[in-house]
């Protein structure tokens, strides 16, 4: 699938998953946040921090709100750092030209001077030309482990959002979604018995997705709770998935 006009892709090895967008998520307790990236997608300026266990939505948002921001015919571009680290601060090279920056998972590259210098260049060169500049981390700006203390008072100045866990009923509503964007038919009741039998956490829960989807194709079955229960008898948790 082509990106929408404006967005701007890494030459690296990666692309946006088109199916994280605004309506594919469940917003529970963040719907303040959720306005305010919508916003700031339609505007491309501001300031905005996210911060939030594994699993909280962080990836998820951000991706959105990128593609949110081609749409509106903004350059924006998402930079997973815990996949491009290892390229080096070079990676940021040339991204203050543009109208929207979202960075993940700060805490990766948190501590190396040579990072941490690039990053506080490109967030004020954002911010004096009155562009857009989002961040996440999995924690707060005072609570990475940075030392360069300019940075961390640079993150602080915007808005900064605490991303908070979703009830049971929202989980139950996000599984149905995520799967349905898949072309996965997951009957209400058997969302309510994985989340009775597996565990809470929305990260493992999108990977015991994920394993359930691989069993019923090779099975060629529907998702059944006798078929789910099978399986949950047989397999070991699978690994973490998406944010």
């Amino acid at each position: 699938m082509n990106a929408p006009a404006g967005l701007q892709q890494l030459p690296l090895a990666f692309t946006l998953n088109e199916r994280l967008d605004f309506n594919l998520f469940v917003a529970g307790d963040n719907a303040a946040v959720c306005g305010r990236l919508q916003e700031l997608a339609a505007e491309g300026r501001g300031q905005v921090y996210l911060w939030g266990a594994p699993g909280s939505g962080r990836s998820h948002l951000l991706q959105a709100t990128c593609q949110l921001a081609g749409q509106h015919q903004l350059r924006a571009a998402y930079v997973p750092l815990a996949q491009f680290a290892a390229h080096g601060p070079g990676l940021l090279e040339g991204l203050e030209g543009l109208d929207l920056v979202a960075l993940d998972d700060l805490q990766t590259v948190a501590g190396q001077d040579d990072w941490e210098q690039a990053l506080f260049g490109l967030y004020n060169s954002l911010r004096d030309a009155g562009r857009a500049f989002v961040a996440a981390a999995d924690s707060s700006p005072r609570g990475l482990a940075l030392e360069l203390a300019d940075l961390r008072s640079r993150l602080g100045w915007g808005e900064v959002f605490h991303l908070q866990p979703l009830a049971d009923d929202d989980k139950r509503e996000a599984l149905v979604r995520r799967a349905s964007a898949r072309g996965i038919e997951l009957p209400d009741e058997v969302a309510v018995y994985l989340l009775r039998r597996t565990v809470r956490d929305m990260a493992g829960l999108m990977a015991w997705l994920d394993h359930l989807d691989q069993a019923q194709l090779a099975a060629q079955r529907r998702l059944s709770i006798p078929f789910v229960k099978s399986l949950l008898q047989e397999s070991a948790p699978p690994g973490p998935g998406a944010d």
